[in-house]
């Protein structure tokens, strides 16, 4: 049996795993979230979570040494995200490649989650897959490792980012989707009327800043002589996350109804993809067009090495391999 090793530093999760090539079985994988350390600036600092990396990949590879006589490649996420932080991956994909002397795969972050919905099994394919994230909103068809096209994405922010911003108004720390998502159980979503974005709109894109100013100007109107109640921060929390999925759901049956008449497969991946509200909304819309609904497991939803790991035996599969010179860091690399 053989493996890869596969690294992942695109934001602020520095992780490592080890996927059998042959089995798919992941072998090994270890995560370390840097999420107390930028909670205090209400989101991620760039320089920060690029020393963070470099302390914590490290130690996370220690443990890996007992695989080094067994791996094939070494695989790492290279684009898109921080500049800064992608660099601390690829430096040390090269130095595994150049010390091991085994071929290097550099793996697409955004290719990585759809694979998120295959980790140790075969991947089932051609599928639409809705990507939401703290990065990235975007609705794509999906045929192959090669062949996925982008058929919406985001104006201006994204799902994920939009739960952080509201969080950040209402005081309420980083990362903000899963504490929205917790006061959105115990809040009245028919309190506050946020707009739906682009609800009368043709086209095929997210929004989000809309909304987000909503919800500001909201947050402004209920403080103003007094500091927001735990009340109205649950009501705030549950009405915004009705409108933002609402939005999701409006735009996606759009596509729905141009592009399927006899049912199909229908996934979501991303970090956002762990909202519990968000997918019982999915499944039945996805019931109502007899689609099959698929998400990640919640453990691998946010960003994570074992997802890079199972794109990346495709990769080795087709023989995609780049030299340690050509390997570089794309910020911004969009499908």
């Amino acid at each position: 049996m053989s493996y890869i090793l596969s690294i992942e530093s695109s934001c602020d999760d520095s992780s490592i795993a080890i996927t059998e090539i042959e089995t798919k079985k992941l072998i090994f994988h270890k995560k370390i979230s840097q999420e107390l350390e930028h909670s205090t600036y209400g989101g991620v600092v760039p320089e920060l979570a690029s020393r963070l990396h470099a302390v914590a990949l490290p130690n996370i590879l220690k443990e890996c040494k007992p695989y080094f006589d067994k791996l094939s490649a070494i695989a790492v996420t290279n684009e898109p995200g921080l500049s800064v932080t992608l660099m601390e991956g690829v430096i040390m994909a090269k130095a595994l490649a150049m010390s091991l002397d085994l071929p290097l795969l550099g793996i697409h972050h955004l290719k990585g989650h759809v694979y998120s919905l295959f980790l140790e099994q075969e991947a089932l394919l051609p599928m639409t897959v809705l990507l939401i994230s703290g990065g990235h909103t975007q609705l794509m068809e999906v045929k192959s490792f090669d062949e996925m096209k982008v058929v919406a994405a985001s104006s201006d922010d994204s799902f994920g980012e939009s739960f952080d911003k509201v969080a950040k108004m209402m005081g309420l720390g980083y990362p903000g989707g899963p504490i929205v998502e917790a006061l959105a159980k115990k809040g009245d979503d028919k309190r506050f009327n946020f707009p739906i974005p682009l609800a009368k709109s043709p086209r095929m894109e997210f929004s989000y800043s809309g909304l987000k100013n909503a919800v500001r100007l909201e947050i402004q109107a209920c403080s103003k002589d007094e500091a927001l109640s735990e009340q109205d921060k649950c009501d705030i929390a549950a009405s915004f996350q009705k409108a933002a999925t609402a939005h999701l759901i409006q735009k996606t049956k759009k596509y729905f109804k141009i592009s399927y008449k006899n049912g199909g497969n229908f996934a979501i991946v991303g970090g956002a993809s762990a909202n519990l509200y968000v997918r019982e909304a999915f499944e039945d819309l996805c019931k109502s067009y007899k689609l099959k609904t698929f998400f990640a497991p919640l453990e691998y939803c946010s960003d994570n090495a074992a997802m890079i790991g199972r794109a990346a035996i495709v990769a080795f599969e087709n023989k995609k391999f780049v030299s340690i010179d050509a390997l570089k860091a794309h910020p911004k690399s969009p499908l």
